[in-house]
């Protein structure tokens, strides 16, 4: 398939209205069985600021979201998430999950939707300049290489190529982006992204158990360079254009905000 290269937005206007609470359903219990594996690795506490956040909605049943923040020891920021009008095609669901700075592993970055065709995104969103910390490339990001490779030469699969230069540059290059024609016959591909998900989460927990402490006079400068990655990619993600045409600009602001800890009570780890 040719490349993706509109925006969020542009496909959900031009493309016609589709019921897409079925695939939202499949969807949404995908990120519940990766939270159950997170939950199971980690003492997380979910945040008080994001308690009035558990189920908002606007004037009808739709559009809605939920979104809920957790940390702990090891966890500096846990979202697990959605929001959308799955009845006109339009969902959007995260589990992203950024580490505490006692370690140097990637952190974990997983979002999917409908537009209403299929996207989804699963990625390992890097700590340190990869063009020097060829180390961290070997160790964390070479493996995939063929696997990335093999996604991209499905004919099915239009990778999808944001507009916005920063979003570009926040993924790394071997980064699962793609987005597939939603129907009533998708159960192969959701399977896929199933598949693709708990893979990488396994992975990814791997990792966790080999990883070496980072030194305790480098945690205070990875935390702060970690937060502002954090903030960056929620305030400047252009998806966020849904969210103001759903519920308006200030409630936009506070989700955004939710996203990245602006109003985080729990201190962070460290």
């Amino acid at each position: 398939m040719h490349e993706t290269l509109q925006g969020v937005q542009d496909i959900f206007d031009q493309r016609q209205q589709v019921d897409a609470s079925a695939t939202f359903e499949r969807l949404w219990g995908i990120t519940c069985e990766v939270m159950d594996k997170i939950n199971q690795r980690f003492e997380l506490h979910r945040d008080p600021s994001t308690e009035s956040l558990e189920a908002y909605r606007g004037e009808a049943e739709y559009p809605a979201g939920h979104l809920a923040a957790y940390s702990g020891p090891q966890m500096d920021w846990l979202i697990h998430s959605w929001i959308g009008n799955p009845p006109l095609g339009f969902t959007n669901m995260h589990v992203t999950a950024w580490l505490g700075p006692h370690i140097k592993v990637p952190h974990l970055g997983i979002a999917w939707g409908t537009l209403p065709d299929l996207w989804f995104y699963i990625d390992f969103n890097p700590r340190s300049d990869l063009m020097i910390d060829t180390a961290s490339l070997k160790k964390y990001y070479e493996p995939l290489n063929e696997e990335f490779l093999a996604l991209r030469a499905d004919e099915d699969l239009a990778p999808f190529t944001s507009r916005a230069l920063y979003v570009r540059q926040a993924l790394s290059d071997v980064a699962v982006c793609f987005t597939t024609p939603n129907s009533t016959h998708n159960e192969k591909r959701l399977a896929q992204v199933r598949e693709l998900a708990h893979k990488r989460v396994d992975l990814w927990l791997s990792w966790l158990d080999e990883a070496e402490p980072v030194a305790p006079a480098q945690r205070r400068q990875l935390a702060a360079d970690d937060l502002v990655r954090r903030r960056n990619i929620a305030e400047r993600d252009p998806a966020n254009i849904m969210a103001i045409r759903f519920f308006g600009e200030a409630m936009t602001n506070r989700l955004v905000r939710a996203l990245w800890g602006g109003d985080r009570i729990l201190p962070r780890p460290n």
